[in-house]
């Protein structure tokens, strides 16, 4: 993106606010201000936006062209009404969990233009995935920008109806612990199998990093390249045997999924 991005108030610098600050200053960013309490947080950012405690700390003739709340779930009713001055000028881009559209404008006023979008952590290294949803009043030039921002940390795709962003939640916001999983889980089997602890860490990480990176390039699907890798009475073979019995792997993801949905629409509530 070669048009520098206009002037931006992000609302949290923990892990994923300051993954998405570091990927607009990297983009170019003509402004931004930070609200946040913790000066560790916002520390490698002094010089490059300026950063207040609060909200009230703000100056009055500020004018984001985007308000991004990255702070936790459970401080937005406390913190939405001091933000409601921008609603008419900015766009909000809510990437918190289980607060909705309704509920953010319900803090913000309804005449807030909000889009609500739900990124990964694989966004820290510029690498994440993003579903976004807009609200009620959100224009062209709005989600462009939405876009903009998401995109400097990865892919982004855009759904109309916000209920799917509770499988979204499920399978793209939890999905990098289900991988990191696999990676702690091959590393225990691979050690009880006789290989030394540093050695099954390095394979294990390697494997699931490389297996995701051929993933990426690949134009074929997933079922492809696991038969690809399936050779005919051999041991990847045995082992997906085992893998895919219903009651493994196929039965146990499908009941995660729908349990991580049922409880993102719980906390939405």
């Amino acid at each position: 993106m070669s048009q520098t991005l206009p002037p931006l108030l992000l609302i949290g610098c923990g892990k994923m606010g300051g993954a998405m600050l570091s990927g607009w200053l990297e983009r170019g960013l003509a402004e931004a201000w930070v609200v946040e309490p913790n000066p560790a947080a916002a520390g490698r950012f002094a010089g490059k936006a300026r950063v207040v405690p609060d909200a009230a700390a703000l100056p009055a003739e500020l004018r984001p062209a985007a308000v991004v709340l990255a702070i936790k779930p459970q401080e937005a009713a406390a913190t939405l009404p001091a933000l409601a001055r921008f609603a008419g000028m900015a766009v909000f881009l809510s990437i918190m969990a289980g607060r909705t559209i309704g509920f953010l404008r319900g803090g913000l006023g309804e005449s807030a233009a909000v889009v609500r979008a739900m990124p990964n952590t694989p966004a820290a290294v510029g690498q994440g995935y993003t579903v976004a949803c807009p609200g009620p009043g959100v224009t062209g030039a709005q989600r462009s920008l939405c876009d903009a921002l998401l995109t400097a940390v990865g892919l982004v795709d855009w759904v109309e109806q916000e209920a799917l962003l509770d499988p979204v939640t499920a399978v793209s916001g939890g999905g990098p612990a289900y991988v990191f999983l696999l990676a702690e889980l091959l590393e225990a089997a691979a050690i009880e199998q006789g290989l030394p602890t540093p050695l099954a860490r390095r394979m294990a990480r390697a494997t699931v990093a490389g297996s995701g990176a051929l993933l990426a390039a690949s134009e074929e699907d997933a079922a492809a390249l696991r038969r690809a890798v399936t050779s005919p009475k051999g041991t990847t073979e045995r082992a997906l045997a085992v893998l895919m019995e219903e009651a493994a792997w196929p039965g146990l993801i499908s009941r995660a999924i729908a349990a991580a949905t049922a409880r993102s629409r719980e906390l939405a509530g």
